[in-house]
């Protein structure tokens, strides 16, 4: 008995350590509610599809709340305070870093799609924002872009960056100081950082659109000039721009494109064609598929001969549009026609306001792609730790040392977005 009893004992035991064991293997994500992000060191690489593979339990979720601020001057006006809840998540091997970001949206609407007005005779697109009347009332549902981006200090060249991150290159807050030591009452709603050496690497996916093509769009923001041309007093400069563009010396506003591929990235589906072919000019689609259901896009492929695509070639004074082949005529279809109410639907037929077109060289840097779930979004995305950059576009990586970031998040807005600042990445060694 005594024997037996030690047997059983000892296989209890044995069954108890192999299943402990192995359910430790199994890491259930923790939650961080600090600022830190860790990145975790990995093996094993997430498929970049949108979709949460079980290697992303071992990274911990960082809980966010980008946040829309009030700048006061009116540019967020009827967004201030709104929150957009996420968590991110990171990972990285020896070539990559990845991240994983997942947040709540209750829609996802095609972007700013024409329609006909027919009070006016004329092809018109849906606004990229709300609208509100003189008493802050909601006159009309925005149907801009679902957008994420991510803001990094490029070699530590930016010093505000690291207690103020977004905010050290964003001079929508008043009152601001200027270049020039100036406060200045109503600061410029452009971004641009504050010295010639100072350059920002800057992420930003508009997911309706670079999605399409698996990608993240890679940008970078500099000085723009300084006082001269970015000063808020009559100063128009803007220190956003794509990677691969660089400023002329001496400065110039046009900055060189040192891209080769004349294609890069998306674009807008509209031309100016005059009414009847002699009257007034008017803004209408460049590109249609008649009588297309429910297109959110066209590719660029779709507008190459012999693709489905037909170029607009002319317009008339009550709105027919005429292309290669035939003509459409809007009169009397609600297929081609806004909803009169704050709503957001618009008619079935409505054409689509953007081209898809693949990302090039140094914007396509970052490998994306996301998943609507019905209730919100999944984005995936990876780059190098280092890339071939040589332009300081682009940070680096591969020394693993803390980086600070900022995040923002964009709900069917091109603009007005709630900010994340005063995160820090670190990296699992």
């Amino acid at each position: 008995m005594k024997t037996t009893f030690v047997l059983s004992f000892f296989i209890a035991v044995t069954v108890f350590f192999v299943y402990c064991t192995k359910t430790a293997q199994i890491v259930a994500p923790t939650t961080s509610s600090t600022n830190e992000l860790l990145s975790y060191k990995t093996t094993t690489a997430p498929t970049i599809d949108g979709i949460v593979d079980a290697i992303w339990d071992k990274a911990t979720k960082l809980q966010v709340t980008p946040t829309v601020p009030d700048p006061g001057n009116g540019l967020f006006a009827g967004y201030q305070g709104t929150q957009y809840p996420a968590t991110i998540r990171s990972m990285y091997d020896g070539q990559y870093i990845y991240f994983l970001a997942e947040w709540k949206d209750p829609s996802n609407y095609q972007v700013q799609p024409w329609y006909f007005n027919p009070t006016t005779s004329r092809w018109a697109q849906r606004g990229n924002g709300k609208t509100f009347d003189a008493n802050g009332n909601l006159i009309k549902d925005g149907m801009g872009q679902d957008q994420l981006a991510m803001l990094w200090n490029i070699d530590g060249s930016t010093p505000k960056f690291v207690t103020q991150t977004c905010y050290a290159s964003c001079h929508l807050f008043t009152p601001y100081r200027n270049y020039a030591g100036v406060m200045v009452p109503n600061a410029s709603a452009n971004h641009y950082t504050n010295g010639a050496n100072e350059k920002i690497d800057m992420w930003w996916c508009h997911l309706n659109k670079d999605l399409v093509t698996g990608q993240m769009d890679d940008q970078y923001q500099d000085w723009a000039g300084g006082p001269a041309v970015t000063d808020t007093v009559g100063g128009s400069g803007n220190g956003r721009h794509a990677d691969d563009l660089t400023p002329p010396s001496p400065f110039s506003t046009t900055y060189v494109n040192n891209n080769t591929n004349t294609s890069n990235g998306a674009f807008n589906n509209s031309q100016s064609l005059k009414l009847d072919g002699t009257g007034a000019a008017v803004t209408v689609p460049k590109w249609i598929v008649p009588d297309a259901v429910g297109a959110k896009y066209y590719l660029a492929t779709d507008t190459l001969a012999g693709g489905k695509a037909l170029k607009v070639t002319g317009v008339s004074s009550k709105g027919v549009l005429t292309y290669v082949g035939g003509t459409l005529d809007p009169t009397g279809n609600a297929a081609y026609l806004d909803d009169p109410t704050t709503g957001v639907a618009v008619g079935s037929k409505c054409i689509p306001a953007f081209i898809s077109a693949p990302l090039t060289m140094g914007r396509a840097d970052i490998s994306a792609q996301g998943t609507y779930t019905g209730s919100g979004w999944i984005l995936e995305f990876k780059r190098l730790l280092k890339t071939p950059d040589v332009l300081k576009q682009d940070i680096d990586f591969s020394s693993l040392v803390d980086q600070p970031f900022g995040m923002a998040i964009f709900n069917s807005s091109n603009y007005q977005h709630g900010i994340q600042p005063n995160l820090l990445l670190k990296f699992q060694k």
